[in-house]
């Protein structure tokens, strides 16, 4: 039977990982078995924020190891992975590391986003979620689900549902209702109980899927 102690979230975990473990185990009766089986894991922010959607953007619609051999040919394209030196780069030599004409013109709508500071990046902080997504998917290539992963993994706002995620919608879908199919509003039923923390309560379910932590 799984410990309800509070489990050790690791040195890298952001500030309210324990508090939102803590709301978690006490509100809701998966969590608090779930929680306890991934001890000294967190959720972890990795890159800048143009590199992170710059490799959202490569990997769409692809398996995780094409993303990353294509992403390991353009990288080596630019000096830097600046939006300055993207904008430099030759479509043929883009298309030649694998990127379709399509992900080209995103990367590109992207850099163009960031070089006339047409995102925000110093005021996020101060920004709430719903403001960053619009700004987001105003990039082409962007939707509200990339916003969303952007939103977890790289500003690691804590209360983030990502309700089109095929991960939670599977996860919830064994954890609370024996493998049945379930609705947008079943998730927001279960994640009442969840908020404030919405993100981390979404880490463990699809920690429950698959182990290894995910990272974007």
């Amino acid at each position: 039977m799984a410990s309800s102690v509070l489990p050790d979230v690791g040195p890298d975990a952001p500030l309210y990982w324990q508090e939102a473990c803590r709301h978690l185990m006490k509100r809701d009766r998966v969590m608090k078995k779930l929680i306890p089986q991934h001890a000294g894991v967190s959720l972890q922010s990795r890159g800048d924020a143009f590199v992170t959607l710059a490799r959202s953007i490569v990997g769409q619609q692809i398996s995780v190891k094409a993303a990353q051999s294509v992403w390991d040919r353009f990288a080596l394209l630019p000096k830097k992975m600046l939006p300055a030196q993207v904008l430099k780069l030759k479509v043929d030599d883009m298309r030649a590391a694998g990127l379709s004409a399509r992900k080209v013109e995103y990367l590109v709508d992207l850099a163009l986003h960031f070089a006339n500071d047409q995102v925000h990046v110093n005021a996020w902080a101060d920004m709430d979620d719903e403001a960053i997504i619009a700004e987001l998917v105003a990039i082409r290539g962007i939707g509200r689900w990339t916003a969303e992963m952007f939103l977890i993994f790289h500003l690691m706002r804590p209360n983030v549902l990502p309700l089109d995620d095929v991960g939670l919608q599977n996860g919830i879908s064994r954890c609370y209702f024996s493998g049945e199919p379930v609705s947008r509003s079943e998730i927001r039923e279960v994640a009442a109980t969840w908020a404030p923390f919405c993100s981390v309560a979404t880490w463990y379910i699809w920690r429950s899927l698959d182990p290894a932590p995910v990272a974007y």
